[in-house]
């Protein structure tokens, strides 16, 4: 069905007109400017922190605070124990290093390093393997302080 121009043209009872620039791409739309300049203009403007945006963050042991606020008298987390924690900083000052250093060595904040030695951060063992190996001291198990045996297991099937 085609209808003539014209009668199109009359049917339209109000006309508009938008005149609008190009939308800014992603970059300017993220710049102070152009966040100022569409506030002045009245527009919303929705701004939200995406947290450890753009870093590789594989695991972290601040998932634990929320487990931590909502600790209560019957209900409590095990912590590193205190033996766990002097180790920790006895290897730590043998091998000189700082507990920045240490935090460095294996991938972690100095914050974590410190919570281990005082007894406040809750074990991963993933982090306590990384520091057994920096320190080369065994902390988990019976023995806890021993050095740690050089080299990998070895199997007795040869």
């Amino acid at each position: 069905l085609s209808v003539p121009r014209l009668a199109m043209a009359e049917s339209d009872w109000d006309t508009v007109t938008v005149l609008r620039k190009k939308a800014p791409t992603a970059a300017q739309a993220k710049s102070r400017q152009a966040i100022a300049a569409a506030q002045r203009r009245g527009e919303e403007v929705e701004t939200s922190k995406k947290w450890a945006a753009g870093q590789n963050k594989q695991h972290t042991v601040t998932k634990n605070t929320a487990k931590l606020d909502r600790e209560t008298e019957e209900l409590h987390h095990n912590r590193v124990p205190l033996e766990v924690g002097k180790v920790i900083q006895q290897g730590r000052q043998n091998k000189g290093l700082t507990q920045k250093d240490l935090a460095t060595r294996i991938n972690e904040k100095p914050q974590i390093i410190a919570d281990y030695e005082a007894g406040r951060a809750i074990p991963n063992n993933q982090i306590l393997g990384k520091i057994e190996r920096t320190i080369g001291m065994r902390l988990r198990g019976k023995d806890i302080g021993k050095p740690l045996e050089a080299g990998p297991k070895q199997n007795s099937t040869r």
